[in-house]
């Protein structure tokens, strides 16, 4: 392909839905995306504190980066000034290495036998999280024949009982690393399991519970004479609620995203975005290929889930939840068509969704349809929507298939 044809596809491709393709897009604002992340840092680094040393933020782009494109947004983010960045996996991180990010990237859940070379290559930190995990990932920094030796951060279990060590084993820990000449210890961290619930009940004084915890063997480690590194607890929820959890590094996730937690009581969420004013960062887009005048007490969709009782006009939409539209809405919710909000009707389809559009004047096809984020005029945000059917917003995030072409705006 000509030079100049593949730098006009590429163009395309930044800043506006190719007409050529499925109608079906994310519109990616890479400029609410610094946005976020300048609002986090001033947030976690108050100047009435007087840090000497500034909080670093570690931005979560796993899942794709939420759904957003991981490699994509990790170069802006890298660029408006993230310090480290998290992925699930090495092919994750190779993947964001491989865009050109050069600040440290720790991949969260660790590295599975076998692949601890590949990792190693590509400059990123491992998460530990069992003892036996530190023999593998030695003989891997021995083999690289280099004198600075090989970073990784230790995973605590405070108490979610999912992956980290338990701080009983703290002292096998110690004992293993010893013997280890071929690494260096840079980072110590935990994961709550619940910073967003704030009642009085059991969950609700989990996350204490698991700072305790974790500190405990934090103390325990520098009693054996090792130094952590980096000290990091607080996601999302903790970052905006929790401050004596901040600690040196936070990781915001779905925050960076534009979207704040599901709190408890939810009286919380409406402080925590006085507090934190966030900007919606994706609009999944799709268009009307096909409008259908539908009688009464015909079926649409399958099964027939939704017939009207009088006359209406459906359109079709070239999106379904092959694509990311959650089918739990079905019969439940709703897009934005021009300006005006149109129900979701009958069950999802894998490809295509149908809506009622009787009420919408002038509808026509090509009329693009929102089914979150904005369109210029009008919002219909996601964590609105994953909170009608009961889920969390980085579900429906994450859940924007790769078919799905992204458009970086700024």
């Amino acid at each position: 392909m000509p030079s100049k044809q593949k730098s006009h596809r590429n163009e395309a491709r930044k800043g506006a839905h190719s007409e050529a393709r499925r109608p079906v897009w994310a519109e990616v604002s890479l400029s609410a995306l610094a946005h976020n992340l300048a609002a986090i840092q001033k947030y976690v680094n108050p100047p009435e504190e007087k840090r000497k040393t500034p909080r670093k933020i570690l931005s979560i782009v796993k899942g794709n980066g939420y759904g957003h494109g991981g490699p994509q947004v990790a170069k802006t983010l890298e660029k408006a000034g993230s310090d480290w960045f998290g992925v699930t996996c090495t092919d994750e991180g190779i993947a964001v290495r491989d865009a050109g990010v050069r600040k440290p990237i720790l991949v969260l859940t660790g590295f599975v036998p076998g692949e601890e070379a590949r990792l190693l290559q590509c400059d990123l930190t491992p998460a530990v999280h069992r003892c036996d995990q530190l023999p593998l990932l030695e003989r891997a920094a021995a083999r690289r024949g280099r004198r600075k030796p090989a970073t990784f951060h230790l995973k605590i279990d405070s108490g979610m009982n999912r992956l980290g060590i338990a701080p009983s084993d703290i002292d096998c820990f110690a004992r293993q690393l010893a013997k280890c000449k071929h690494l260096q210890l840079t980072g110590i961290f935990s994961h709550f399991a619940s910073s967003e619930v704030f009642t009085d009940t059991a969950v609700g004084r989990q996350t204490r519970e698991q700072e305790e915890c974790f500190y405990a063997a934090l103390d325990r480690l520098r009693a054996l004479g090792i130094d952590p590194g980096l000290v990091h607890l607080a996601n999302s929820a903790a970052i905006v609620s929790r401050s004596e959890t901040r600690a040196d590094m936070v990781r915001p996730g779905a925050i960076l995203y534009g979207y704040h937690p599901g709190y408890d009581p939810v009286e919380k969420r409406e402080e925590a975005e006085k507090l934190l004013p966030l900007k919606p960062v994706m609009s999944l887009r799709t268009k009307i290929i096909h409008l259908r005048r539908v009688p009464a007490g015909a079926g649409v969709g399958y099964d027939a889930t939704f017939v009207p009782k009088s006359p209406s006009l459906i359109g079709v939409l070239a999106a379904g939840y092959g694509d990311g539209i959650h089918r739990s809405l079905g019969n439940r919710g709703s897009v934005l068509v021009r300006g005006r909000l149109a129900p979701i009707v009958g069950i999802i389809s894998m490809d295509v969704t149908m809506i009622d559009v009787t009420h919408i004047e002038d509808v026509a096809v090509g009329d693009v349809a929102i089914i979150y984020g904005s369109d210029g005029h009008h919002v219909l945000l996601a964590n609105r929507v994953a909170r009608s059917i009961g889920t969390v917003t980085s579900d429906l995030l994450c859940a924007v298939s790769r078919r799905v072409e992204r458009v970086y705006v700024r």
